[in-house]
C-alpha cells in the first residue's frame, strides 16, 4: 500500500488504478522531451504473493515494441527482480523503462513506427516456423466475453483464429494462437484446425488452456494442456484465471532451438499468452 501511494504521489497523471481490487496498476512512461517522441504504457498486476514472494505480472504497451526491443527490455526488468528479489520494484522498473526512452530519443533511432502492424522476422532467428501476425479487428475485443446460443449449429461453426507476435529467444520461438470458444467441441475444433498447419504441427510444444463459462450452472469449464512441457499449461491456465478472461482458448507453440532456455521458457509462454490476450 505504501508503495502504491508513493507512485500515485510520484507519477500524477501519468500513473492509473485499473482496478484497486485486483491491483491492476498502468503507468504511462516518456522520454522526458517536451514533445515526447518515445513513450510506453507498462501494466501491471501485483499477485498476493508481491513482493515477497511473488514478481509482478507485466505487459510492455507500444506500437513501436517488438522483437529484440522487447525481449531486450523484458530481460532488463527481470534482472532488476532477480537482483532485487523480495522488494519493491516498480519505481526500479518505471525508471529503468524511462532509461532506456531517453537512450533511443538521444540515439540515431528514427522516430516509432506507429504504423507498423506486422512482425519483420529475419531469415536467421526462427523465421520459417512463424505464422503472419494478424491484427485483431475491433468487433473481435468483445471474444472474451462471447455470448452465443447453444444450439447445434452454432457450436458446429470454427470460431475464428488470431496469432500472436513471435518471440525468439536463444533459437527457441515462441507464439501463441487466440480464439473465441463456448463449447469443448468448439475447442477441439480449433485444435484440430490449428494442427492442420504443418509449422504449428511441428512444434516442440503446443501447450494450451481454455477457460468456459457456463452461465446456467455459473461455474468455469476449463481445461489444460502440458504437451510435454511440465506444468506449462497449469500456468498458462493461472494466467487466465487471473486476467479473469473466459470463453477463450490460448495454444502456445514452442520451437525448441537447441539451447536449454531454463525458467525463462515459462516467462516467455505467459508473455506471449498475455500479450496475445490484450490484443
Amino acid at each position: 500500500i505504501d508503495e502504491i501511494e508513493a507512485l500515485s504521489s510520484i507519477y500524477g497523471e501519468d500513473w492509473c488504478v485499473v482496478d484497486e481490487d485486483e491491483k491492476i496498476y498502468c503507468i504511462k512512461i516518456n522520454d522526458c522531451l517536451d514533445q515526447p517522441k518515445w513513450t510506453l504504457c507498462l501494466q501491471v498486476i501485483l499477485p498476493p504473493g508481491y513482493p515477497t514472494a511473488e514478481p509482478p505480472i507485466y505487459q510492455l504497451n507500444a506500437p513501436w515494441l517488438r522483437g529484440q526491443d522487447y525481449m531486450e527490455l523484458a530481460n532488463s526488468l527481470e534482472e532488476i527482480y532477480v537482483q532485487n528479489l523480495g522488494e519493491s520494484i516498480l519505481y526500479l522498473w518505471v525508471e529503468k523503462i524511462r532509461e532506456v526512452l531517453i537512450e533511443k530519443a538521444q540515439s540515431s533511432d528514427p522516430e516509432p513506427d506507429i504504423k507498423k502492424t506486422s512482425e519483420e522476422v529475419d531469415e536467421d532467428d526462427g523465421g520459417d516456423y512463424l505464422l503472419d501476425y494478424q491484427p485483431i479487428q475491433e468487433d473481435s475485443i468483445k471474444m472474451l466475453s462471447y455470448i452465443t446460443s447453444e444450439s447445434q449449429e452454432v457450436d458446429e461453426e470454427l470460431p475464428s483464429i488470431h496469432h500472436g507476435t513471435p518471440i525468439t529467444d536463444r533459437r527457441s520461438t515462441f507464439q501463441a494462437h487466440l480464439a473465441p470458444v463456448v463449447t469443448p467441441r468448439q475447442v477441439k475444433r480449433v485444435l484440430e484446425k490449428l494442427y492442420e498447419n504443418k509449422k504449428i504441427a511441428s512444434a516442440t510444444h503446443n501447450i494450451y488452456a481454455y477457460r468456459i463459462y457456463c452461465e446456467d450452472k455459473q461455474t468455469f469449464l476449463q481445461d489444460c494442456e502440458d504437451d510435454g512441457e511440465t506444468a506449462a499449461g497449469g500456468r498458462l491456465l493461472h494466467l487466465m484465471q487471473i486476467l479473469n478472461v473466459h470463453n477463450v482458448l490460448v495454444v502456445v507453440s514452442r520451437w525448441y532451438g537447441g539451447i536449454l532456455l531454463g525458467p525463462d521458457r515459462f516467462k516467455h509462454i505467459n508473455n506471449c499468452a498475455r500479450n496475445v490476450l490484450v490484443e
